[in-house]
């Protein structure tokens, strides 16, 4: 008798399915030309992302990557997972006694090390000493994902404050009033980008007399929300070959973590 097969830790359940289904269904579910079920596929994303396995080396038990990889391009190309994680922090923040709709967010940056996949497009981090990507975000004040911008490590923090607001203010249907920010975010010029579209930028610095570890306020919340990304080891470095492909590989960890967040609230 054949052995069942066994899951992964990183596979969906079926309450979380039932959830994602709809924004990941771009074509009928019985279309001829399936050879393999959504779900299976769904999957098998989630676990090369928590993993970090390449492509070819996908276990035998999981879809083959040339089923995957075409369509996590095309839910990446579609927007499935920032629409799936809109929908999701508003329920959490429902579920947590907040307003739906945060009126303000956390900016910050992480820079990933590049590797000869995605090389091409990398820049140098002069402060990290690091060459590479940089990953620009926007959550809210749960650490919840609101925006994301990928560049090259040598693109300034301050120089994408335009781009971040824009895009916090088009999530939120411009309800974001302050963005907490820090030092790399100093100056007249991204504060006047901010005011554009009606956020502030408040700068919270360090304590001048800062000795070991400080839990800044406001800014620990990012710096959290980065922690639970480099969670998963796809992500513990630049691996993609398109900066498109990086940020979408992050809006489906924090989808991911939020899935988990609300059905584990669940009765």
């Amino acid at each position: 008798m054949a052995n069942k097969a066994r899951s992964y830790p990183s596979d969906v359940s079926d309450e979380e399915w039932a959830f994602c289904v709809p924004y990941l269904t771009l074509m009928n579910e019985g279309a001829p030309q399936r050879k393999h079920s959504l779900r299976a596929i769904f999957n098998a994303l989630r676990w090369l992302v928590r993993a970090g396995c390449p492509w070819r080396m996908m276990p035998h038990d999981l879809p083959p990557w040339p089923a995957v990889q075409p369509q996590t391009q095309r839910w990446v190309r579609a927007g499935c997972f920032e629409a799936m994680a809109e929908d999701l922090r508003l329920l959490l923040r429902l579920a947590a006694a907040r307003n739906d709709v945060p009126s303000a967010a956390i900016l910050d940056s992480r820079t990933l090390q590049s590797t000869p996949e995605s090389g091409a497009r990398a820049g140098f981090d002069g402060h990290k000493k690091r060459k590479g990507s940089k990953v620009h975000a926007a959550v809210d004040t749960l650490g919840h994902l609101l925006a994301l911008k990928v560049t090259p490590a040598n693109e300034q923090d301050r120089a994408q404050v335009a781009d971040l607001t824009l895009a916090l203010q088009a999530v939120t249907c411009e309800h974001i009033e302050v963005a907490f920010v820090d030092q790399g975010y100093t100056g007249e010029k991204p504060a006047a980008d901010a005011a554009q579209v009606g956020v502030r930028l408040e700068v919270v610095k360090h304590h001048e007399a800062k000795r070991g570890f400080v839990l800044l306020p406001r800014r620990w919340v990012v710096e959290r929300s980065f922690a639970w990304a480099a969670r998963f080891r796809r992500l513990a470095r630049d691996y993609e070959r398109l900066a498109s492909t990086l940020a979408g590989y992050h809006w489906l960890a924090f989808v991911t973590l939020m899935l988990h967040s609300l059905f584990a609230k669940s009765p």
